[in-house]
């Protein structure tokens, strides 16, 4: 029903806020699912590809930004790292596990 159309930062070696911006496009995303009463979102790994935001740091900032968003969210009930590699669903699976 709906589209949030999040841009990550291009990784620029890690001293440009990347960290920091790409955290932003998470948390934005979980605040319109506030605003709108969503109860489901799905995230790709964001920045990972052609922005090459290194895929460890992405997913552990993907997970813990969410994480720590949810309580914020009544109305969000499910919430999908949509991995499109083996790779990827590894690296976020570790970050949930870390948490």
């Amino acid at each position: 029903k709906y589209v949030i159309h999040a841009v990550g930062p291009i990784w620029n070696g890690g001293g440009h806020g990347e960290d920091t911006l790409l955290a932003s496009c998470y948390s934005t995303a979980i605040g319109l699912c506030r605003d709108n009463d969503l109860t489901s979102i799905a995230f790709p790994a964001i920045s990972t590809g052609v922005y090459r935001f290194p895929p460890e740091r992405a997913a552990g900032i993907a997970v813990s930004t969410v994480a720590n968003a949810l309580a914020s969210v009544p109305s969000l009930t499910r919430v999908v790292f949509c991995c499109f590699s083996p790779d990827s669903a590894r690296l976020h699976d570790a970050a949930m596990t870390r948490l």
